[in-house]
């Protein structure tokens, strides 16, 4: 991995309220990443179909008393894969292996939420990465977890790829109301569908679509009992599509995993209720 890191002051195409000013080469393309605050580390992993606009209230709060770390996962929001490099959980945890080395991290908290936290457990577990905690908000670990629509896709993806641009992203509009308790602001709307928009996004949509799987946290999974750093399992109360008794599971897969619940949250727990969000991870890392 390259570890030369570029600064951009340009703002977020998709927003002009939340901005990654790194990029950083790994080994399957450029990654979106930024750093805020001073203190212990805390590396924020977002999930699907996010990007690290899921986090922009939660890390500030963080880093009033930490260094937090955010990124886009490979192929969402201003990350990039390279050519023939599929968005899979594998890769997006060898990525955060290789950010922690870049950013010369010994032992962070990793927070992750939806594949976000698959990516975090098979980034310990399988890759070695070192950790002081673990949060696991949400997270896509014990399957199948892998919702309805999603399977439908993958089932049927010739016809989501030759689908009118326009009526796909009515159907992507769609499925982003199911993600939260609370009905999404316009302006938060439009920041989480901008990444997809267009015949590109469209593409690059399906394509973290087909890469996503089950299959990469099996070995994770079988190797739970492993877990010795302090563990929180944090849910939103009202998920759809993750149910709150798969937080259950996995916790009690955990040794010593502690659990809490985020009221007034559904899946997509740090938009819903930002200010809890932080707290329960506050109260954890503390």
């Amino acid at each position: 991995m390259s570890t030369q890191t570029t600064q951009t002051t340009q703002p977020m195409r998709t927003t002009q309220t939340w901005r990654l000013d790194q990029r950083i080469r790994v080994t399957g393309g450029e990654v979106a990443a930024r750093v805020l605050g001073e203190g212990p580390p805390v590396v924020l992993v977002h999930g699907t179909p996010a990007w690290s606009y899921l986090w922009r209230d939660v890390a500030p709060l963080l880093a009033r008393r930490h260094t937090v770390y955010v990124w886009d996962l490979l192929g969402f929001g201003d990350s990039r894969t390279d050519p023939g490099a599929a968005p899979s959980i594998a890769r997006q945890a060898r990525t955060l292996a290789e950010l922690v080395a870049h950013w010369d991290l010994d032992a962070p908290a990793l927070v992750g939420h939806d594949i976000g936290g698959g990516t975090v457990i098979r980034a310990h577990l399988v890759e070695h990465v070192p950790a002081s905690h673990i949060a696991l908000v949400d997270a896509a670990v014990l399957g199948p977890w892998n919702t309805p629509f999603t399977e439908h896709q993958q089932q049927h993806a010739d016809v989501y790829r030759t689908m009118p641009p326009d009526i796909f992203g009515d159907l992507v509009a769609a499925r982003f109301r199911t993600a939260t308790h609370r009905a999404l602001t316009p302006e938060s709307a439009a920041a989480y569908l901008a990444p997809w928009a267009g015949s590109e996004g469209q593409r690059r949509w399906l394509d973290q679509v087909a890469a996503v799987s089950f299959e990469d946290t099996r070995e994770a999974v079988a190797r739970l009992g492993e877990i010795s750093v302090p563990t929180l399992v944090l849910w939103g109360e009202q998920d759809q599509w993750i149910p709150l008794s798969t937080g259950e599971r996995l916790a009690a897969a955990i040794p010593g995993a502690r659990t809490a619940t985020v009221p007034d949250a559904g899946h997509f727990v740090a938009e819903d209720n930002p200010a809890d969000t932080a707290a329960a991870l506050l109260r954890f890392l503390a």
